[in-house]
Order: C-alpha cells, then sequence, then structure tokens
C-alpha cells in the first residue's frame, strides 16, 4: 500500500475506495433494465393467457384484443399474406365459425425475447383439442409496445 505524506498527515488510500459509487451508478440502469424487461415479458406472457382463456370460451373478438388494431397488421398462414385488424377477425370467424371448431386451445412458449425497450419475439406452438382432431403448429410473433400496451404486430402461423 502507498502512504502519502501531504502537508504532515499520512494519508493512505484505501483500495478501490474511489470505484465504489462508479460501481453502483453502473449497476443501477443495468437493474433498472433487467426489471423492467421482466416486467414487459411477463405482460406479454399475460397477453398470451388472455387470447387462450378468450379462445377457450369462444370469445373470437376477445382473442383479438392481442392483436394490433390496425390495417397493419401482418398475419401470415396456409392461405398466405393478409392485412389488418379486421381481415384477421374475418378469417378467424371464418374459419371457426362455432365453438366445436374452435375447440380447447394451448399455447407453449418455446422462445420470447425482447428486441427493444418497444418489440419482442416470440416462437411459440399451439395446440387444439377437438372432438374430431387434434391440430398442432408452430407459431412467430412480432410484438410491439404501443400506447403502453403489448400486441402483436405480425403473426406467422403454420
Amino acid at each position: 500500500m502507498i502512504e502519502v505524506e501531504v502537508n504532515g498527515l499520512l494519508y493512505r488510500p484505501k483500495k478501490y475506495s474511489n470505484m465504489k459509487p462508479l460501481i453502483l451508478i453502473f449497476l443501477i440502469p443495468v437493474t433498472l433494465l433487467a426489471q423492467h424487461t421482466n416486467n414487459d415479458l411477463l405482460a406479454i406472457r399475460e397477453v398470451m393467457q388472455h387470447q387462450q382463456e378468450a379462445w377457450n370460451r369462444a370469445d373470437i373478438e376477445g382473442f383479438m384484443e392481442g392483436y394490433w388494431k390496425s390495417d397493419s397488421l401482418k398475419f401470415i398462414g396456409r392461405n398466405g399474406l393478409t392485412y389488418g385488424w379486421q381481415t384477421t377477425l374475418q378469417n378467424y370467424k371464418k374459419g371457426y365459425p362455432t365453438p366445436e371448431a374452435m375447440g380447447r386451445l394451448t399455447f407453449t412458449i418455446l422462445s420470447l425475447e425482447m428486441l427493444s425497450d418497444t418489440s419482442a419475439y416470440m416462437i411459440g406452438r399451439y395446440h387444439l383439442k377437438r372432438t374430431s382432431d387434434e391440430p398442432t403448429g408452430h407459431f412467430t410473433l412480432l410484438w410491439r409496445k404501443i400506447n403502453g400496451k403489448w400486441v402483436i404486430i405480425a403473426d406467422h402461423t403454420s
């Protein structure tokens, strides 16, 4: 340890004593960012849970609340790319006209990651249990936080 005498006083600097405040200053934003990210990931999972519950009540409009209510919404399914919230709603109603056709939906999230403070990317699997069959498939969802609410802006389901 180095000792320095200044004006008759002996000074012994503590090891890393000046670093502690700097370390704290850098850790606080990281901690806040991690908390913010965890809250966003939880909020996205909650939207998926609400969609699953709405579907299982045969409430397609409730299911659609998880989507961006915009003409710019993109949906890619077996019929290719379509645009718009209203078009997506009509396609769901046409494809699933009765509660029996809708069946019981289960989502499994395989991957969910934040791309930025306002966008996220999800890969998952769906399973429909119906009396006549049990279709399954995968989906890729692009999420955006718009006006404080997480919504799906692009859905590719196959």
